[in-house]
């Protein structure tokens, strides 16, 4: 059940008129109350014929007039309007159930306290199955107003006990950083103006899309206008930036005036103060396993910055600045999703973007984040944007497989902390990451399924899964993906890198345990890892054991210096 509060109006008689009115389009049938102010002595418009709607509003308002023959400033923002809406799966609730629950309402709202004799008068309209609006004028029968401060938090807690009390569909506590929703009217004037979305979330997709771009606010808003957002800026007298409004060309009010919101009204954490902390980044420091001879791309760049993301977001230590930097990556993690899927090949295109927006409520909370922490990733996501070249297979396919273990953690994290919502945003992007992982894999798994190693050498690698992995080494090599596992493996160690480390580190920064295709997530790692040949004595070793192979082969007899068909033996040559 969702109570959505409306700012104040002051004009009762119209307000009214939309209640007991046909709708705009033609939805409303059969309007009556179901409930009112216990003083009400007025007939029903929608059950009595000769009852009018001015009367209705004028004895509303008679508390308001009196209130303002008395005192010199006369109070005109008096009429609060909120809807009650069920969910559309809940079941039938009668009158006389909407009537009890519009008195919790303006009970938790402060507009009538129980037992007050003297609180606001007000009236609960139905004019559909599923929902009531509830009108009142905030101005007691003692002339005082009413304490309405944080009544929207209050009522959403009320909403939540309606719920369990009624057998309605539960939703789950609000934090008070989400973006406002759309209302009824500016969906109206969407479906009007012919826009697939409302003004608010135009604005709020196309900042978002900007800040991976950009270095400043300055730099931002610049962006913003050269996107075709209408860009209003606030500045002091030195010319320094104190805030800024954007609009949406074409959405204009009733005097034809261009319509602009302030960007923490579009979303909380897009205000001025905010942005300017977020886009202030400076060069991270190379993260300490990072191998400094291995030649990198935006994509892997990305891929070893998400790391750092990973050892942050599950950080068990009690410090007062580990959920500030948490927060911080969680913010960051935004931004490169919303970065790869710009620059991503075009069939996987539809599901990152549906993976950005989806990640936008996971990206704030009310932890305040320390922004500098995820510095790192922030200049990932930017270089991505600005590279001229696209990814090449396994990059793209290593970076989505680390944005899908990210996504997870994100959410592990917001559930601790009892992110309701967050968790939630975060559970729907995973599924649109894990769906574009899938789509990048395919064509990775059919080239590296082309060079399969022979069955011996993929017996001696399943020993190394075996002795690095134990616990995890029946569900490795009983899936589909364990052949292509293989050919990475084998083709790793043909470039000097161990088999069994790389296997054993691979697990150890993704845990393998809620893993459906552990193979699969164990390719993009290793082939990440181990993209660049090691020159030490291991490689010489294994390019003698290749040669003393290859020279085997041909042999009907195996030498004495080999092992026998019962012991395996590696095939350590490059199949590229």
């Amino acid at each position: 059940m969702i109570a959505a509060i409306k700012d104040p109006g002051s004009n009762t008689r119209g307000l009214l008129a939309y209640l007991y009115g046909r709708g705009t389009h033609d939805e409303h049938f059969d309007p009556h109350i179901v409930a009112a102010f216990a003083m009400l002595a007025m007939p029903d418009p929608g059950r009595d014929e000769m009852a009018t709607l001015t009367e209705l509003g004028h004895y509303l308002d008679e508390p308001v007039r009196l209130r303002n023959s008395e005192f010199g400033k006369p109070v005109i923002d008096h009429v609060w309007h909120c809807p009650v809406r069920a969910a559309p799966e809940d079941r039938y609730l009668s009158d006389a159930e909407w009537g009890e629950i519009a008195q919790r309402i303006v009970a938790a709202a402060g507009i009538a306290p129980e037992g007050d004799d003297l609180a606001c008068r007000w009236i609960a309209v139905r004019h559909a199955d599923d929902h009531i609006h509830i009108l009142a004028t905030i101005v007691r029968e003692d002339g005082r107003r009413p304490k309405l401060h944080n009544s929207g938090v209050r009522v959403g807690d009320e909403c939540r006990e309606i719920e369990k009390d009624y057998g309605l569909r539960q939703l789950k506590k609000g934090d008070g950083t989400a973006a406002r929703r759309p209302t009824q009217a500016e969906m109206h004037k969407a479906e009007r103006l012919g826009w697939e979305q409302t003004s608010q979330q135009w604005l709020e997709e196309r900042i978002r899309a900007a800040i991976p771009h950009v270095t400043d606010t300055e730099e931002l808003l610049t962006y913003l206008e050269a996107d075709g957002v209408l860009v209003k800026a606030k500045r002091g007298p030195s010319g320094d930036l104190l805030g800024y409004a954007v609009g949406r060309p074409g959405d204009l009010n009733k005097k034809h005036e261009q319509i602009f919101k302030a960007g923490g009204k579009v979303a909380p954490d897009l205000s001025l103060p905010k942005l300017q902390a977020r886009l202030e980044t400076s060069t991270p420091e190379e993260h300490p396993t990072a191998r400094r001879t291995r030649p990198t791309t935006p994509w892997h760049q990305a891929t070893d910055a998400l790391d750092i993301l990973h050892v942050q977001l599950t950080d068990t230590s009690t410090d007062d600045g580990a959920d500030a930097r948490a927060q911080a990556h969680v913010a960051a993690l935004g931004e490169l999703i919303e970065a790869t899927a710009q620059k991503s090949p075009t069939f996987l295109r539809a599901e990152l973007d549906a993976a950005s927006k989806a990640f936008f409520r996971a990206q704030r909370s009310q932890i305040q984040a320390e922004d500098r922490a995820a510095d790192a990733v922030r200049v990932a996501a930017r270089d991505i944007v600005n590279t001229a070249t696209g990814p090449e297979g396994s990059a793209l396919a290593a970076l989505l497989a680390a944005l899908v273990w990210a996504s997870i953690l994100a959410g592990r994290w917001h559930e601790a902390k009892q992110h309701a919502h967050q968790a939630d945003a975060a559970g729907q992007a995973l599924h649109h990451l894990q769906a574009a992982s899938n789509h990048a894999m395919g064509a990775v798994l059919a080239e590296l399924e082309r060079h399969l190693p022979n069955e011996q050498a993929r017996l001696t690698l399943a020993i190394d899964v075996r002795a690095a992995v134990p616990d995890h080494a029946a569900r490795i090599l009983a899936d589909p993906s364990w052949p292509a596992l293989a050919t990475v493996l084998a083709d790793a160690e043909a470039h000097g890198h161990q088999p069994h480390q790389l296997v054993k580190e691979a697990a150890a920064q993704r845990e393998l345990d809620t893993a459906r295709q552990p193979a699969r997530v164990l390719i993009t790692r290793i082939q990440h890892t181990s993209r660049n040949p090691v020159r030490l004595r291991v490689a010489e070793a294994a390019r003698r054991r290749s040669t003393t192979w290859t020279s085997a082969v041909g042999s009907a007899t195996p030498p004495a210096s080999q092992p026998t068909a019962t012991a395996p033996v590696r095939d350590n040559r490059p199949r590229r």
